[in-house]
């Protein structure tokens, strides 16, 4: 960009703030309720892919492969513009989240289910042992183990989520790309409006890597694992 183009985006950049502001906060919403949705899907699809019915585990297993295997672009324009032919209108950033919190519950379900399964098998024979029933030996013995397992996994999944959001935008939420790009309209300044862009989302996937690091060193102080996340 020219100097001239720079000169007339920093002024339009600083009026422009309170609303990139304002969408920054609705895609960090959006990547909470998405993040949040995803975890719920996740566990009870991953924890129902071990279920002792082969009808449960087979009707999971179409439902994560459809949700992995089609593109969460088509699964957001479908619940934004052919839902409503059905009968139901959802909100933009209802279809946001849906979007986010099922695709990415899908690809979580997987990793669910690789963390229990990967607890050794002696842990819940030991506890058979000891008489728990088999919903008590879920929540004291196999999940405190496999919740260390799924962490580093579920960060790259989160920081995966939030790169996702800038899809919002295309369904009309005013997210922090939305915002953005009308200030990249008003201007012309396309550089210095995607560096801004680039910078602020590396930012935000930075604290969120942080926060997922401290909790998976909390969680393995707990278990009285040694070494941490890097």
């Amino acid at each position: 960009m020219t100097d001239s183009g720079t000169t007339a985006f920093l002024p339009a950049l600083g009026r422009a703030l309170p609303a990139i502001g304002e969408g920054l906060l609705v895609t960090l919403e959006a990547t909470a309720l998405g993040a949040a949705l995803a975890l719920l899907v996740a566990f009870a699809l991953g924890l129902a892919a071990r279920s002792r019915s082969r009808t449960v585990r087979g009707a999971v297993r179409v439902t994560v492969e459809f949700l992995r295997g089609t593109s969460l672009y088509v699964q957001l324009f479908w619940l934004f513009f052919a839902l409503p032919m059905l009968g139901f209108r959802l909100e933009p950033m209802a279809c946001g989240v849906l979007a986010l919190g099922l695709n990415y519950g899908a690809y979580g379900a997987e990793v669910v289910r690789g963390a229990v399964a990967a607890v050794p098998a002696a842990q819940t024979e030991a506890a058979v042992a000891l008489g728990m029933g088999p919903g008590l030996r879920l929540r004291r013995i196999v999940l405190p183990q496999a919740y260390v397992l799924m962490l580093p996994p579920f960060k790259n999944l989160l920081v995966q989520l939030l790169k996702s959001t800038p899809l919002l935008s295309l369904v009309t939420v005013a997210d922090l790309t939305f915002r953005v790009d009308q200030l990249r309209s008003a201007t012309g300044g396309t550089a210095a409006a995607y560096l801004l862009l680039l910078l602020v989302y590396f930012g935000v996937a930075v604290l969120l890597g942080a926060a997922m690091n401290a909790l998976e060193r909390r969680a393995k102080a707990r278990l009285g694992v040694t070494g941490g996340s890097a």
